[in-house]
């Protein structure tokens, strides 16, 4: 559910804003329909057009005070539908970088971008209609109607009596209009995801002979697509023509009941005229609202969607306790008590009561079954994601959660596919440190066996990569990501599965510079494949979110419990 509106930073002060030039905007229509109504109904009884110009005079200046107010309106609803936009945005990047990972892995790359790029623009412009409409349907009615009240009656009771007919249709549609927007939404969701991923592996598609395949694939999800938005586009006609029917029969009722008087002397013609006006205008708010409704629904969908992922409770949830400058040595210490992690309330927990010890520098390998929790440990270590429940204390020092801008300067994170941007090679290499010289780029490089790569492209360090320029192997990712940590020379390193998609001898290539680079650092690596365990200090092993066994290579196989079933399990070569 979306915050509402006037909870926003501004939106007490537009409320009121808004709020009296509505109520301006009221006052105009009703006086310059008065004026109207009065200069219609002279000329009717014969006076002369020379005698009117006073009163025509008020009605112009009314009429053009209820278009400056309207033009006004629109203008302090864009101005904070800009800012609400660009506060939005920065929260949901904020949210991403806090989140890392884990969010893009759950949400899907393809949901994100639409979400941070076109889902911006469409929750802009429900913000710019929304307001103003909304408002309106509030104030101008009521104003109207008492209006109308004071000059007939009977007028009065009709519209009092149509209104409620007309906003219960509309809430019947609204209803049937956001399922469907809702279904669209989704559609292209993983429209997008899907399109993104079939970018991303285009190469591998071609290479088995399957691009063709797959774009039958994609044609049949454009179409739930286009399926989708044709159900909302009739949706949407719908509404707007019922809106306009019954709207055109509570005016005709009004007209009829009118006419009837007037014929009868019941009424005089000033009256008649003036509520004839206004009776449109009565019914105008409710209109511009449901003709609005299906233009700004999805901008309603984008931002409920972008709040979700900002306010998922515990997530992003940063500790109360700022760290002061801290810097990993071999004294320092990180202990996690009864650390827990809940994603969702009935679902079973990611992380239940971790508790760890880790001192100075040193290697822990974190293992486990696919599922036992070892991304979501490394997202926790890492600054990711703040536990749900448990304390976690650095230098002494008690904390909520590791999301800080302080704790991440000290760590470098390898994922499983290190990110290329579409950058030069040497600035990709730069990551960690946009200042390093040339010279230490190129150190960096041959330490990690990059060397040859680097001769064999065009432009050697200038080499523009990522999407959009030179492709690299994954063993060469991964090399890349390594002269990353390497120049960076950051004292805790956490990896995630950083060679679970590489062939056997490029793992067994990498694992020697990987060990190298290990030295002097605190490491935390998360891994399946166990021939790494050997050369770890502490093995933390995990099942179902829980630590089982902690120990080293020696310790754990003497014990003969999970870690010797692992082994065992995997026939794997230990060296």
């Amino acid at each position: 559910m979306m915050q509402p509106w006037w909870k926003w930073q501004g939106g007490k002060l537009v409320l009121l804003q808004l709020s009296t030039l509505v109520f301006i905007q009221s006052i105009s229509i009703v006086l310059s329909a008065k004026w109207l109504a009065d200069v219609i109904s002279a000329l009717f009884d014969g006076a002369p057009l020379s005698a009117q110009w006073g009163k025509l005079g008020l009605f112009l200046t009314f009429f053009l005070l209820r278009h400056a107010t309207g033009s006004l309106q629109q203008k302090v609803a864009y101005r904070f539908a800009e800012k609400a936009g660009t506060h939005t945005r920065r929260r949901l990047m904020e949210r991403l970088f806090h989140s890392g990972p884990g969010l893009v892995q759950r949400e899907g790359t393809g949901r994100l971008v639409t979400l941070a790029l076109e889902g911006i623009f469409q929750f802009r412009k429900y913000v710019e209609l929304f307001l103003p409409r909304m408002i309106g349907t509030a104030i101008t009615p009521a104003v109207l109607l008492l209006y109308i009240f004071m000059l007939d009656t009977a007028s009065g009771v009709i519209l009092v009596v149509t209104m409620p007919i007309l906003i219960v249709f509309l809430i019947l549609i609204g209803w049937a209009a956001r399922k469907q927007t809702e279904a669209q939404l989704a559609s292209y969701r993983r429209l997008s995801n899907h399109f993104v991923d079939s970018l991303r592996g285009l190469e591998t598609l071609k290479f088995l002979g399957q691009s063709r395949a797959h774009g039958g694939t994609i044609g049949a999800v454009s179409d739930q697509y286009r399926t989708a938005t044709m159900r909302t586009l009739r949706i949407a006609f719908l509404s707007s023509f019922a809106l306009d029917f019954f709207t055109m029969l509570s005016v005709a009722s009004v007209a009829v009941s009118l006419g009837l008087r007037l014929i009868e002397g019941q009424l005089d013609l000033v009256t008649g005229l003036t509520v004839l006006i206004l009776a449109p205008e009565f019914f105008l708010p409710v209109r511009m609202v449901g003709a609005d409704y299906h233009a700004t629904l999805n901008g309603k969908e984008a931002g409920e969607a972008i709040q979700s992922i900002v306010q998922r409770e515990g997530e992003n949830r940063a500790s109360t306790t700022k760290l002061p400058p801290v810097t990993w040595g071999e004294q320092s210490s990180l202990r996690l008590h009864a650390v827990g992690v809940q994603n969702e309330p009935d679902a079973p927990p990611s992380l239940e009561d971790v508790s760890l010890d880790i001192q100075g520098f040193g290697k822990v390998g974190i293992i486990g079954e696919s599922g036992a929790g070892k991304s979501t440990l490394i997202d926790v270590l890492a600054g990711f994601r703040s536990p749900t429940s448990g304390k976690i204390k650095l230098d002494g020092m008690e904390l909520e959660s590791l999301v800080d801008e302080t704790w991440r300067k000290q760590t470098t994170y390898i994922p499983q596919h290190p990110y290329l941007f579409n950058q030069s090679l040497a600035d990709n290499i730069r990551f960690y440190r946009p200042d390093a010289s040339r010279e230490e780029v190129k150190q960096a490089v041959d330490a990690v066996g990059l060397s040859s790569t680097v001769e064999g492209l065009p432009r050697g360090l200038d080499e523009w990569i990522g999407h959009g320029g030179h492709q690299l192997s994954g063993g060469q990712e991964q090399r890349v990501a390594l002269a990353r940590a390497l120049l960076g020379a950051r004292s805790v390193l956490l990896l995630d599965e950083p060679t679970a998609h590489l062939d056997v001898e490029t793992e067994y290539e990498l694992k020697e510079i990987m060990l190298r680079l290990f030295e002097n650092k605190r490491v935390f690596l998360a891994t399946h494949r166990l021939h790494w365990m050997p050369h770890m200090d502490q093995i933390i092993v995990l099942d179902k979110g829980r630590v089982v066994e902690v120990g080293t290579h020696e310790q754990l196989l003497a014990q003969e419990g999970r870690y010797k079933q692992m082994i065992m399990a995997q026939g794997e070569e230990i060296r």
